[in-house]
């Protein structure tokens, strides 16, 4: 299963432009009207990893395989989006389907690309997206809700399932996003199981003007105090800049622009690992002759589920794992160094997988 995240805002703030650089494509149509997307684009993008760079060298790999992070493009919402004005319904309902949220804000002043509401206001911005979140996600609950108790008439109805379900309407009847709120971990167990949006972790993008990408403006310092109110992630990128920059084949050439307007890498790899970060992602290792791959799983998985995500042989009959810290594997030198070091270890089914573990599963076919 691989991770996602969408890029949501309203319409023009930049979506498709920021899309674009990602994914280093035109696959995004970038217009000054709104509406212009209306299917969900989407892009991967390489999770560029130094350390895998390393075991590459060290293992003498034919190939390096990167992990990989899916972005999708959503169209521009509107006031009113969740009753179905601009097509609302159709582009929330693509935000079922992501693991987590970008939302992009316009903190930039241009008087050629319009604003849907003729006004540079991030603040009404946010609660605009924010309020259409919520009724949707309100009109979801109650009619969960609502089904339950139909299917159930007459019947004991669980009352962890529909405390908890009671509770989160109430949250989302209060005017407050689901994952904003104080809730006990079987109570956000149940509710995940529903795919509510307003559950789903979410970072602020300010959208800056290419003077404004290292220290920002007066319209991101809104987002950023906005931020910290919420106790949510916050940055700034100038998807204009960054345009340009995917433009730039040459590596070399790319450097040199990073620091002649004063950055040491990429807003968009900076938005990348916080996409990362955001899904509470590690990574782990495989490394051989043939390859030195980057594989993606949660924290806190256990190794044979780790193994599943290479092949679900490895989780059916998993017997061990054999793993190496990183550092052991850079400082000796690779895996034989590590063995006759001593610096190899075995784990069972209980071991859980470390962030930079290079593994090799062991199982029965």
């Amino acid at each position: 299963m691989g991770f996602n995240c969408g890029i949501l805002g309203l319409p023009n703030v930049g979506k498709s432009t920021l899309f674009n650089a990602l994914t280093s494509s035109q696959n995004a149509e970038s217009q000054n009207y709104p509406f212009c997307t209306i299917e969900p684009n989407i892009g991967k993008v390489i999770v560029k990893d130094e350390r895998l760079e390393k075991i590459s060298k060290i293992s003498n790999s034919a190939n390096t395989i990167y992990n990989q992070l899916e972005f999708v493009d959503i169209a521009g919402l509107v006031k009113g989006a969740s009753k179905g004005e601009g097509l609302g319904n159709k582009f929330l309902s693509n935000l079922y389907d992501v693991d987590a949220i970008i939302h992009l804000v316009r903190c930039f002043e241009d008087s050629n690309i319009t604003h849907v509401d003729n006004e540079i206001s991030p603040l009404n911005d946010l609660e605009v997206i924010e309020t259409e979140l919520i009724l949707s996600d309100y009109s979801k609950i109650e009619n969960i809700i609502e089904n339950l108790k139909k299917k159930n008439k007459g019947k004991k109805i669980d009352e962890i399932l529909l405390s908890s379900l009671e509770l989160g309407k109430k949250k989302l009847d209060d005017g407050f996003l689901l994952k904003d709120c104080n809730l006990e971990e079987s109570q956000k167990k149940i509710l995940k199981q529903y795919n509510f949006i307003t559950l789903k972790p979410q970072i602020y993008v300010c959208n800056v003007d290419e003077n404004s990408v290292l220290k920002g403006n007066s319209l991101s310092k809104i987002v950023e105090e906005y931020a910290v109110k919420k106790k949510s992630k916050v940055m700034n990128i100038s998807a204009a800049i960054e345009s340009d920059i995917a433009e730039i084949v040459d590596e070399k050439e790319k450097i040199e622009f990073l620091k002649s307007i004063g950055m040491k890498e990429t807003s968009l790899t900076r938005l990348i690992k916080a996409g990362y970060d955001l899904l509470d992602l590690i990574t782990f290792f495989t490394s051989g002759i043939k390859e030195s791959r980057a594989w993606s799983c949660k924290k806190g998985t256990l190794a044979p589920d780790a193994g599943a995500k290479i092949h679900s042989d490895f989780k059916k009959g998993f017997i061990k794992a054999e793993v190496i810290s990183f550092a052991d594997f850079l400082k000796f030198n690779g895996e034989q160094n590590c063995k006759e070091q001593g610096k190899l270890r075995f784990e069972g089914k209980d071991y859980f997988v470390s962030d930079a573990d290079i593994i090799t599963f062991r199982f029965n076919v």
